[in-house]
């Protein structure tokens, strides 16, 4: 991308609260001591990030980082990157009556109670049954690798209970999801510098 073209003052003012905000949550959803916290403060911030993020996709030029993605880095990234979390990001936002992450529960009938169709009810209809992805993070904080396995429902369409909990765990899968979801907004960052 070309360094002389500038975000317009909207997109600027819009960019510097929502990657500050982004990456105040990321830096504590890392911290070891975030985990200890009780689940619906966590819930609460996980929450956050997924909104923020999905938020930032928003932004043209992100829009062309996750077709690169599709691209260039292994099958299903840019599925994860872009579709997996808006799902997510969907579900916390559409459906907000659960405390915790491990709560979190849809079906077809509740997805579909206004109007089928929708973002999250394709989704589900496009990835049920299709094969589990396994992934590995470096920890660089830890000095540790973490696995993690991002599992699609295989009931969707008989009207079973989807957990959240069962497509993507809560600690490894948030920090996972926090990881890829800040590796693509770091493409647009020019400088960071520290608050006052």
């Amino acid at each position: 991308m070309d360094n002389s073209i500038k975000p317009n003052k909207a997109e600027e003012m819009f960019l510097n609260l929502a990657y500050n905000r982004f990456y105040d949550l990321y830096e504590e959803i890392m911290e070891d001591t975030f985990w200890n916290k009780d689940s619906y403060y966590r819930f609460t911030k996980i929450n956050s990030i997924f909104i923020v993020y999905a938020e930032l996709l928003n932004y043209e030029p992100l829009k062309h980082v996750i077709k690169i993605i599709e691209l260039k880095r292994p099958p299903m990234e840019s599925n994860i990157a872009k579709d997996l979390f808006k799902f997510i990001r969907n579900i916390l936002a559409h459906f907000p009556f659960f405390d915790s992450w491990n709560e979190v529960y849809i079906n077809k009938e509740i997805i579909n109670w206004y109007k089928k169709s929708m973002t999250v009810d394709k989704f589900l209809t496009a990835y049920e049954g299709k094969t589990e992805i396994k992934y590995r993070f470096w920890n660089s904080r830890k000095k540790s690798m973490t696995y993690l396995s991002i599992k699609f429902p295989t009931s969707y369409t008989a009207g079973e209970n989807i957990y959240l909990k069962d497509i993507l765990n809560e600690k490894e899968g948030v920090q996972f999801a926090s990881i890829l979801m800040k590796r693509v907004l770091d493409t647009q960052v020019i400088e960071i510098s520290d608050k006052d």
